[in-house]
């Protein structure tokens, strides 16, 4: 039995798991996506991932400002859809909407519920430095992300592992997954599990002021935050007045006042440890290894970051 399916999705994370069920014998009727938002200097309006993908496929696109209409609640209704899947789409799905007869409405969420509900999963993981992360196949309720579970699957988070690299694991993982939750589905082997609710905890969304390195942390935090804000929005700190996106850093056992530049090889004191800065990029300019930055740079060693050197 193939499915009727309406997709709900914005951002790359979202693209391998609507190829995987357009590949499929499933029918994907209509695409659901963020609305085009302005970017950079010149305010062009820019589609996002899943917009440009959907266009590739000739599926139809609707990115209405608001879910939360008549108009929306009859358009549902008038497609008829046997699920709904909902990939990082960015927007809360009305009442209205889960009450629908005869629909099933399916999430699939970048974490392993009920830890790290809410809009940053991936990210928070990492900050938290967790050895371990997943996927999670869920049933929507109006509650976020606190409906019953159909599949977990695990990954493991590396010292080393970025948002970037570990959030095209998972949205591959959810690619294979949501094939196997819909075959669960078909053959009336579907069993949602609840979630245990004091267990829960939750990813905020990600603050750009964040991004910038407190020097005061370990070293281990500093370098934690780095890979999880990678490449978007990017850690950084200012120097001599420039701000520099850290792209790639090591721990270094060497101890010194947080904030100060203890040697020629870009290492940075923190509260614990020290951080080797490997990969970097300044304002404007492409990203470059570290070695390539001091040729032209020269670092004034005991001078301090927090200062703003």
């Amino acid at each position: 039995m193939a499915y009727k399916i309406l997709f709900m999705g914005t951002p790359d994370f979202a693209v391998p798991i609507l190829k995987s069920i357009n590949d499929s014998n499933h029918k994907v009727l209509e695409v659901y996506t963020q609305p085009p938002q302005k970017k950079n200097r010149g305010q062009k309006l820019s589609l996002s991932p899943i917009h440009l993908y959907s266009n590739k496929l000739n599926i139809k696109v609707r990115n209405p400002s608001s879910l939360d209409s008549k108009e929306e609640l009859e358009h549902i209704q008038k497609l008829n859809p046997d699920i709904v899947i909902v990939v990082a789409y960015g927007k809360i799905l009305p009442t209205s909407f889960l009450d629908l007869q005869n629909i099933k409405f399916i999430n699939i969420h970048a974490s392993l519920l009920p830890k790290w509900r809410g809009a940053a999963p991936i990210q928070r993981a990492i900050m938290n430095r967790d050895k371990e992360t997943g996927v999670s196949i869920m049933k929507i309720v109006s509650k976020l992300d606190a409906g019953p579970v159909l599949i977990k699957s695990k990954l493991k988070i590396f010292k080393e592992t970025n948002f970037r690299q570990l959030s095209e694991q998972m949205s591959n993982l959810g690619a294979t997954l949501i094939l196997e939750a819909m075959e669960l589905i078909k053959k009336k082997k579907a069993v949602f599990i609840n979630q245990i609710e004091n267990e829960a905890t939750y990813a905020k969304k990600i603050n750009k002021l964040e991004a910038k390195i407190n020097w005061n942390d370990k070293a281990k935090e500093v370098i934690a935050k780095i890979n999880a804000l990678h490449p978007n929005p990017g850690s950084w700190f200012k120097l001599l007045g420039s701000r520099i996106k850290v792209i790639k850093a090591n721990e270094i056992k060497i101890n010194g006042k947080p904030g100060e530049i203890i040697d020629n090889d870009f290492t940075v004191a923190c509260s614990e440890n020290a951080v080797q800065i490997l990969e970097l990029q300044k304002e404007g300019k492409q990203i470059m290894n570290a070695r390539e930055y001091l040729k032209g740079n020269k670092l004034e060693i005991g001078s301090n970051l927090i200062k703003d050197v």
